[in-house]
């Protein structure tokens, strides 16, 4: 192969920027000749990628469609959850209500700080456990790994306070660090994430790497979700979800951004430096939803740039709810590397979870994912596949079985706790959520509370 070949197609990139335009302009992808180049100004390719671009414009149309209308709702959907986060933090937490009222009766209204370790996220009033499982024992095993990444998962949603009281208090392990990352596309958080050692495994220590997700009321990360752009990355074969990328802090020409602050710097550096005075140290990386995205994405950035010690060091990676981050040849090679490392690769998918099947696998986008799928339906009961069922989600013949998923996962809430103890009692918000599922079955299925449950009540 011509060694300038690899660097040739790291010049290859889509990247749709939607708020370079507005509703009207987004319809001439569909009734343009030549759209790839009067639509330039918001749907940038290199010039390598024009032709595959221009097959696919009914893809590219509904992709920047679904981030414009998000973007239109993006305040309004961030303030509706501010609110009901705010609201939820005072009504459902005794100290916070009598702290509220007392100041309210006062003639004076403080709100809890969103800082403060009583403060929770609204992922962590769907589900409130924060105690591991007690029934899974600390060890080098799949299940108890499988259960803590699960449950790191649902922490690195919340603020570093909590994560650091949750850590250190209530799981008796040792806080390494918990890490905001700042995105200038959208004047915020783009990344978070936290790590952490536990020592509590008989051969050796592991640290956890978790990502946060997708946020429920957050529309850039829904976006990114709905994102088709791609890159590709020198040294590493196939094609990339380009704001998974960028997220982890990679620029599309594959080169590393070297200021600190990033997510991919910063994570590595604690890393490297933690490994050389800890010899047995293993390493774990997990994520639920788009933080599922960067767990597998942050091995593929070792290999390209060639950390083979932290390579070395890596065990496996655990995620639930994960998009797809790369083509059919990125996967190949991306197996190829975790065979050669000894690298376990974990994909969870709970039933009808949606974000799984984005960005769509079909024979414009050629998205897929890769590796060992544990699929775990509604009854808990897991088996490995090579894909998920119904991949893409949309199928005429499901409307309806999809919708008694639903209706069964209502009532099972009444009986989890009966059969399996208070841990799996659910809450009233809890419940209004899964009956979202009537309407939009694949949504309360993305919920942590079933991957957590997953990783716990199933046989895997």
């Amino acid at each position: 192969m011509d060694p300038n070949d690899d660097q040739k197609n790291s010049k290859k990139y889509l990247e749709l920027r939607p708020r370079r335009t507005n509703i009207l302009r987004i319809f001439r992808v569909l009734s343009s000749d030549d759209y790839t180049e009067e639509c330039k100004d918001f749907i940038e390719s290199a010039e390598e990628t024009k032709e595959e671009v221009a097959m696919y414009r009914g893809v590219v149309f509904v992709s920047i469609l679904a981030q414009k209308l998000l973007q239109y709702i993006e305040k309004p959907l961030s303030l509706l959850g501010s609110i009901l986060e705010l609201c939820l933090n005072i009504f459902c937490n005794t100290s916070n209500f009598q702290i509220f009222f007392n100041n309210l009766f006062r003639g004076k209204v403080v709100v809890p700080s969103e800082r403060s370790a009583s403060f929770v996220s609204i992922n962590g009033h769907l589900d409130k456990r924060v105690d591991l499982d007690k029934n899974i024992k600390p060890g080098r095993t799949n299940k108890y790994f499988a259960s803590l990444s699960a449950m790191a998962s649902k922490l690195a949603y919340e603020n570093h306070k909590f994560i650091q009281i949750t850590v250190q208090n209530t799981w008796k392990m040792e806080l390494l660090g918990s890490f905001s990352f700042w995105d200038d596309r959208y004047g915020g958080d783009a990344t978070q994430a936290f790590l952490f050692l536990d020592n509590k495994t008989k051969y050796s220590d592991t640290i956890i790497v978790a990502f946060r997700g997708t946020e429920p009321f957050n529309a850039n990360d829904w976006s990114s979700d709905c994102d088709i752009s791609f890159c590709k990355l020198q040294g590493i074969k196939g094609k990339l979800h380009q704001g998974f990328v960028k997220a982890l802090g990679l620029l599309h020409d594959g080169n590393p951004i070297i200021e600190e602050g990033v997510a991919y710097t910063t994570i590595t550096h604690v890393l490297s430096c933690h490994f050389k005075s800890n010899t047995a140290t293993r390493l774990i990386v997990t994520g639920h939803s788009l933080g599922g995205a960067l767990a597998v994405l942050l091995p593929a950035a070792l290999v390209m740039h060639g950390e083979i010690p932290l390579l070395e060091r890596l065990e496996a990676v655990y995620t639930f709810g994960q998009p797809r981050v790369g083509d059919a040849e990125f996967g190949k090679f991306m197996e190829e590397k975790f065979k050669l490392y000894g690298v376990e690769y974990c994909r969870f998918v709970y039933n009808n979870d949606i974000v799984p099947r984005l960005p769509f696998d079909n024979q414009a986008l050629m998205f897929k994912h890769f590796g060992k799928c544990i699929y775990v339906n509604s009854l808990y009961e897991a088996k490995i596949v090579e894909e998920e069922p119904l991949k893409n989600y949309f199928d005429c013949g499901s409307v309806a079985t999809k919708r008694v998923d639903a209706m069964w996962e209502m009532v099972r809430s009444f009986f989890l706790p009966r059969m399996f103890g208070p841990d799996y009692e659910e809450g009233l918000l809890q419940l209004m959520f899964r009956m979202s599922g009537l309407v939009f079955p694949g949504l309360p299925d993305h919920g942590l509370q079933d991957y957590i449950n997953s990783t716990r009540l199933a046989t895997y």
